[in-house]
């Protein structure tokens, strides 16, 4: 696919997904949104990326949807009333999935603002860092919407149902030191240190094992909806798959004799 609102590189085993709308920081279209699921799609089956970077170009990360174009592309229901539900169900859902059963662990950098849709697309991110001049806003109450793109799931899983409730009903700025404080992001760091550090977490990611990175996603994802016993038999079979790899066999070596371990790439 020919990118034309998004950017696309790897860098040393992690692909950098780059929002690339800066003149209306990074307003999410339907083409946006169609150019990221091709470039998951395209990391994932990659052997040589084995970690995700998303991140915005220009003062932003990501505005949420332009409302313009969002608009022309919304359908009507049989009544002619709009229908945005059917944009979720076209363009944003199948993205959001994909990005949270991707095998390879994605990092997000928001550097600027993240609203709408772009805020919770950052957060669905494996790890998310944010610059100490960004802000996450949830705007849909502000235009008489409810938080989508997975907002809803998402934020009473990060920071509680209390929380949760007072960002997406009075639809107010929370900036960076106040998310690091909720568990809303992984770390906050100074504005000119967010790509620098974002890229040497995500290589970081790409050079450890990536069996077990796949499969530690896989337990701590599932266990948002399971009892403890059902925790507990996820853990059996996915730490059991783990053992079958070479890269158990080179983690205990390693520790063993004292050195760093080198584990397989491709």
């Amino acid at each position: 696919m020919d990118y034309q609102e998004i950017l696309y590189g790897v860098d040393d085993g992690v692909a950098v997904i780059r929002f690339n709308r800066p003149k209306v920081y990074n307003a999410i279209t339907g083409r946006m949104l169609t150019e990221l699921d091709d470039a998951f799609g395209r990391a994932a089956a990659d052997a040589a990326v084995r970690a995700i970077l998303l991140t915005g170009e220009g003062k932003a990360f990501c505005s949420g949807a332009d409302l313009g174009a969002s608009l022309a592309m919304t359908p009507r229901d049989a009544q002619g009333r709009l229908d945005p539900g059917q944009a979720l169900e076209d363009f944003y859902n199948p993205l959001i999935l994909k990005m949270r059963a991707l095998p390879k662990p994605i990092v997000s950098a928001v550097n600027g603002i993240a609203a709408g849709a772009g805020a919770n697309l950052g957060l669905m991110a494996d790890l998310t860092l944010c610059a100490r001049s960004a802000y996450f806003l949830q705007a849909f109450v502000n235009i008489g919407l409810i938080p989508d793109a997975g907002g809803t799931w998402v934020l009473p899983r990060l920071v509680g149902q209390q929380r949760a409730m007072g960002m997406a009903m009075l639809g107010e700025k929370l900036p960076s030191d106040k998310a690091l404080a909720w568990g809303l992001v992984w770390d906050v760091v100074d504005d000119e240190q967010l790509l620098p550090t974002a890229l040497a977490l995500a290589r970081k990611l790409a050079n450890g094992p990536a069996a077990a990175l796949e499969r530690i996603k896989q337990a701590i994802y599932a266990g948002d909806g399971a009892t403890l016993e059902e925790s507990l038999k996820i853990e059996r079979r996915l730490q059991g798959e783990c053992g079958h790899y070479g890269e158990f066999e080179e983690g205990v070596a390693a520790f063993l004799e004292k050195r760093k371990a080198v584990y397989r790439k491709g």
